[in-house]
């Protein structure tokens, strides 16, 4: 029987273990138990983060710094942690934004009567990217798991 394949591994258990981190720091910021963390995005640590730096760094601490594959799954892992903190996080901004907005024109609606407003069922979701700081966690944790599991496997 083949093994799978360890930077896969490695990856999928960082991403895992970051989403498992989430119900504590959760827990920390609001004093709730939410199991529910285990599949949200956004949040500290990054699982995004935590992902593709566990396998630039698995990668990394098999084939060295100047092999190709290093290369790529860095360039990759910095696309994946700018898009997360940027792009991701500016979109879940402007969904809080609108979910204002429609609060607003509800009450509107209540105050003149005539205004026709319909609401939807389901805000538009407002926690879809990352804090820097949520990023570089991932970031750190990931690469730690890298690292060990690169130890390990030898």
């Amino acid at each position: 029987m083949q093994q799978m394949n360890r930077g896969i591994i490695t990856a999928l258990t960082s991403i895992g273990i970051a989403q498992a981190a989430k119900i504590w720091t959760h827990h920390k910021n609001t004093g709730e138990w939410d199991v529910k963390q285990l599949a949200t995005t956004g949040g500290m640590p990054s699982s995004h983060s935590a992902g593709v730096a566990s396998l630039a760094s698995y990668i990394a601490a098999n084939k060295g710094s100047r092999h190709t594959e290093t290369a790529l799954a860095v360039i990759f892992g910095v696309i994946v942690m700018y898009d997360a903190q940027g792009i991701r996080r500016h979109t879940g901004e402007i969904a809080k934004l609108v979910n204002e907005l429609e609060d607003n024109v509800a009450q509107l609606s209540v105050d003149f009567p005539t205004l026709p407003f319909q609401e939807r069922e389901k805000e538009l979701k407002e926690l879809l990217g990352h804090q820097p700081l949520e990023v570089l966690g991932g970031a750190i944790l990931g690469g730690i798991l890298g690292v060990c599991s690169a130890r390990i496997e030898k």
